[in-house]
């Protein structure tokens, strides 16, 4: 028998493995995840923790599994979910004061698909609040902290989702990703994540920030897990009007060490003094790897990006003005006391429920969609996201495959973003143009600093090419493996 400290070492699929051959049991696996959990609590990972339900559901799951009704890759293993996707009769709080007590009635349908699977839901990750930040910092349950040196930031805004898996305080989990809000803390943490195709996994259940930018995403500790849980959550879903039907969500088969003839476009521009030493140093000697792996490697010229920021701010922060009008003390969530009229009571509740990040873009996106500035800036926005997704399409009738840092720089230590916001924004000019654009993009590991932070590399594929990015990401880590 395993011993309990070493549970949590291993992948979701070797786990699950493990728990159908009888070496273990899903409820001692549940509960060697909690013990990490607390081992590592200073972390702050976790929102909510949900213990009793866990060990509940894994004796229904064990059951299954001994009957042979579950025998799936994740069948047995715990995992987490941002705080951001509703659970059913478990608190979902948005990293806010406005959320903090809310319960949600039903779950998301990522949720329930991957619970379906069998697997076991043992609690909610922490992230900045309504999913605006990118350390993780904004929360009101306090920051998260970066598992590797807890003095950095884990990134965000799905920075505890990342932690969590990094750490083993969850074998996977599940995030959100509007502008890189999973690619940049995999990389920040030194895990493996995925933004698909705009469409291909329900939003239903995500509380959401930019309705058009919003997808959900599996973070893991490699790219076997990430196409496991891809072939869960992958699917078409009546309730979500953005859903896609897809065919080809076998995932797990594009798991191939082969990039012969692959060809990879690495933009030059994207090399310059915005990127930190370290990561571009990083980011060609993978380029080299593939090279060396028989993939057809070039450098490019890959126009309009710089415009992909202001862009991006622009259409986010006009969605999440709509977006969470619905928050005002009414219908449901926080409402502050002592207000004497209707007026007052929305004032009060808006100004104390949200914090400073989160009533910064509500300002924003509200200006920008005003009668005054609607053509000057929320349509231009839209008529130059239409142009980087033409320089994209146009991109990737040359390359299968195109190579990118994911952040100019490993993580940044905590309190040093803290009051400069708009030194932030910057830094997500290689993740924001998949979201503008709809395309898939994966972070996975490709190195680390001189002060030990991981260093993620980013690849991106055309609509609806997931396959190819979990090929070329799975041969470079068993690539990497070799020369660790």
């Amino acid at each position: 028998m395993i011993i309990s400290m070493q549970i949590w070492e291993y992948t979701a699929v070797e786990l699950s493995e493990r728990i159908k051959r009888g070496e273990l049991t899903v409820a001692e696996a549940v509960e060697a995840v909690f013990d990490r959990i607390a081992e590592t609590r200073e972390l702050n990972c976790y929102i909510t923790l949900e213990k009793e339900a866990a060990l509940k559901r894994a004796e229904q799951v064990q059951e299954k599994i001994n009957a042979g009704e579950l025998a799936g890759p994740l069948a047995g293993v715990p995992f987490a979910v941002k705080d951001n996707l509703c659970t059913r009769g478990i608190r979902t709080t948005c990293g806010s004061k406005m959320l903090e007590n809310y319960v949600p009635f039903y779950s998301a349908e990522a949720v329930e698909r991957l619970e379906e699977a069998g697997a076991v839901l043992i609690g909610k990750t922490n992230m900045d609040e309504f999913a605006m930040g990118s350390t993780s910092e904004t929360s009101y349950f306090g920051a998260a902290k970066n598992p590797v040196n807890p003095d950095y930031v884990p990134g965000g805004s799905s920075g505890g989702s990342a932690a969590a898996v990094a750490v083993g305080a969850c074998p996977f989990s599940l995030g959100s990703d509007t502008g890189g809000s999973i690619r940049q803390p995999a990389s920040h943490c030194g895990v493996v994540g995925l933004k698909p195709t705009y469409g291909s996994v329900s939003r239903y259940g995500l509380v959401a920030h930019g309705s058009s930018l919003d997808q959900i995403g599996p973070l893991s500790k490699d790219v076997r897990d990430c196409a496991a849980v891809m072939e869960v959550i992958c699917a078409y879903d009546s309730k979500d009007s953005t859903s896609v039907q897809r065919e080809d969500t076998n995932f797990m088969d594009a798991l191939v060490e082969d990039v012969k003839g692959m060809r990879i476009g690495v933009p030059s521009n994207y090399l310059d003094d915005a990127a930190d030493e370290e990561v571009k140093a990083a980011i060609l000697k993978a380029a080299e790897m593939y090279a060396g792996m028989g993939a057809v490697v070039e450098k490019f010229k890959l126009p309009l990006t710089e415009y992909g920021v202001p862009a991006y701010y622009t259409i986010a922060s006009a969605e999440a003005s709509s977006n969470l009008e619905r928050f005002d003390g009414v219908k449901y969530g926080w409402r502050s006391e002592g207000a004497q009229d209707m007026h007052s009571m929305y004032k009060k509740t808006r100004s104390a429920g949200f914090g400073a990040e989160v009533k910064r873009r509500i300002m924003l996106g509200t200006f920008v969609l005003s009668a005054g500035y609607y053509e000057d800036y929320y349509l231009q926005a839209l008529k130059v996201r239409r142009l980087i997704k033409n320089t994209f399409e146009e991109s990737f009738k040359k390359y299968d495959i195109i190579l990118t840092p994911v952040s100019p720089k490993a993580a940044m230590k905590l309190g040093e973003s803290m009051g400069h916001p708009l030194r932030l924004y910057p830094a997500d000019v290689y993740t924001v143009t998949a979201n503008l654009t709809g395309f898939p993009a994966m972070s996975i590991p490709c190195g680390k600093d001189s002060k030990g932070l991981p260093i993620g590399m980013q690849l991106m594929a055309g609509a609806f090419q997931e396959k190819k990015l979990i090929q070329a990401a799975y041969t470079y880590e068993q690539e990497r493996l070799r020369h660790v």
